[in-house]
């Protein structure tokens, strides 16, 4: 599949039903296009099977809830309409896009409790988030957004409206010849990345940053857990910036992102090493089992 997104062949799940792919549209004034009333997940499909699919339904309601907008379907129904776009479009493995949002209805201002909430589901093939750097480690910059307090804004939601800086931030990042950018938070801890979080290595032990002001990933979180089950410890803490030019090794996680390693953060650089690249093969192995 290739060309514009809305210019595709296919069909897309549309609140309960197959649309053909370029009909697939909303109307100028709903709501989400103008206040940001929408919440989504990104998934991968290995081999016709979901990875963490129901996790990733569950995440979209309790998204759904921390910006007051009820989706209208159960963790069964979703999972259910992920199927089927699947098999409509003959994919087994691919990209998974459900996204949730206020549509148009009788109100267009802040407050929109009458507008309907809708649900759409999108499924492409879609390669290496961050291309070659998935083997030869991706270069980033270092943003000058911050991610925001959980006091200004539901930081646990999947929320379009926390991607903005996101944007800003990548295309900055590409300007400088960057694959991304690396955020700090609201007091200047060590963040994550745009649409992935991010793990060091030092002296064979893992860092990464408490998820307090960012998303806890699903895929950190399999990480993690992948990494425990290898004896390896891992420290969830709070990691200054100077600390970055002291650590060996940096990899980023998401679904999109999978397990990407990182070769340079700012000025500072790092190996593609061992434990990065044992942790790679491991997760892909995983998600294909």
């Amino acid at each position: 599949m290739a060309g514009a997104y809305d210019d595709r062949d296919g069909l897309i799940w549309m609140d309960g039903r197959l649309v053909p792919w370029r009909d697939a549209n909303v109307h100028i004034l709903t709501h989400a296009l103008h206040y940001a009333s929408s919440v989504f997940e990104g998934e991968r499909c290995y081999s016709g099977k979901i990875f963490k699919s129901r996790e990733h339904s569950e995440r979209l309601l309790e998204s759904g809830r921390l910006l007051d907008m009820p989706i209208p379907y159960t963790v069964d129904q979703i999972e259910a309409a992920k199927g089927e776009v699947l098999a409509a479009n003959d994919l087994k493995d691919a990209y998974v896009r459900a996204v949730a949002w206020r549509g148009a209805g009788p109100d267009m201002g802040v407050a929109a409790r009458r507008n309907p909430v809708r649900l759409a589901i999108a499924v492409w093939e879609w390669g290496a988030y961050y291309g070659d750097a998935k083997w030869q480690g991706a270069k980033l910059d270092i943003a000058k957004w911050k991610r925001p307090s959980p006091e200004t804004i539901p930081t646990a939601a999947k929320a379009a409206g926390l991607y903005m800086i996101c944007t800003m931030s990548k295309h900055a990042a590409e300007e400088k010849g960057c694959s991304d950018a690396l955020f700090m938070d609201y007091r200047g801890y060590v963040a994550e990345a745009t649409g992935a979080n991010v793990f060091f290595v030092k002296d064979g032990e893992v860092h990464t940053p408490i998820p307090d002001a960012i998303l806890n990933g699903i895929t950190r979180q399999t990480v993690i857990a992948m990494l425990r089950d290898m004896g390896i410890v891992v420290h969830e803490r709070h990691i200054m910036p100077e600390e970055l030019s002291e650590f060996s090794e940096c990899w980023l996680t998401g679904t999109a992102a999978e397990v990407t390693p990182v070769g340079q953060i700012g000025p500072h650089h790092f190996q593609v090493g061992q434990m990065t690249r044992k942790v790679a093969e491991s997760y892909e192995a995983l998600v294909r089992s």
